[in-house]
């Protein structure tokens, strides 16, 4: 969607977002937190929105004692010093283990897998934070895309604004430390955007330069989505974007263009 100011981005955190439970009626309660925080929402914004409220919405927590590891599960557990049960999740939640290892220094492995969605991440992002009893994690919704497009489409009804969703989730990153949001699911924001054919500031021309405006956009709101703030809901007003029938794994490398597979 075109913005009349290409030089101001604002992102606003929704305060007042309640423990969410498995059935809420999650647009209603963002909804709520933005008519209670007295915000209004406008042609083009962007809500972006932690999976794990998403996740536990759809009911995707899994406690661990319902939970009898395999043979593998068992092996990978005593290798890595894992909860074997929670070895089995990743195992279930994955297309094939990338790598798993343990150095002396670490307490716990380290397992790095292919999600049954194709992202490459850590533990086949199963995780244990932000969830309010002990024993239970929680694994990514079952199609993040088809969450973002309901809740985009739910808040455009009810409010009669063009938007687009953004659901995140934190990865590392090959060959840098430390933790960014990501975007696994999307509504309308595109992807990835391609310069090619336009021209940078001295005038030549691009041809290979492709940003990724849906993981700028989730990289950003990192700033306000801390983990113990219970923000997990922002808006971001100001970002020049075209609405697009996109999907997070339109961010995924083919696996043709993988050269350390």
């Amino acid at each position: 969607m075109n913005n009349n100011n290409h030089n101001q981005v604002s992102i606003h955190a929704l305060d007042g977002i309640p423990d969410i439970q498995p059935g809420d009626d999650l647009p209603g309660i963002i909804l709520s937190a933005i008519d209670k925080n007295q915000y209004q929402l406008d042609d083009g914004d962007i809500l972006v929105i932690a999976h794990k409220v998403v996740s536990k919405q759809e009911g995707q927590i899994i406690d661990l004692d319902d939970v009898t590891p395999t043979e593998e599960a068992l092996k990978l557990g005593t290798e890595l010093n894992k909860d074997p049960r929670k070895v089995q999740v990743v195992l279930s939640e994955s297309k094939r283990l990338v790598r798993a290892s343990k150095r002396p220094e670490q307490q716990e492995g380290t397992i790095i897998a292919e999600h049954r969605l194709g992202f490459i991440c850590a533990n086949a992002a199963v995780d244990e934070s932000n969830v309010d009893a002990a024993g239970k994690v929680i694994i990514l919704p079952h199609d993040p895309d088809h969450s973002a497009r309901e809740i985009c489409r739910s808040i455009e009804q009810a409010t009669g604004k063009a938007l687009g969703v953004i659901i995140t989730d934190t990865f590392g990153r090959p060959w840098r430390m430390g933790l960014v949001n990501v975007a696994v699911g999307l509504a309308n924001v595109p992807a990835k955007v391609d310069l090619a054919g336009d021209t940078d500031a001295y005038g030549r021309v691009l041809s290979v330069t492709v940003p990724a405006l849906a993981d700028e956009i989730a990289a950003a709101s990192g700033l306000l989505m801390s983990k113990n703030g219970k923000k997990p809901v922002l808006i971001f007003k100001g970002v020049d974007w075209q609405a697009s029938d996109s999907s997070a794994r339109d961010l995924l490398r083919p696996q043709q263009e993988d050269l350390f597979r």
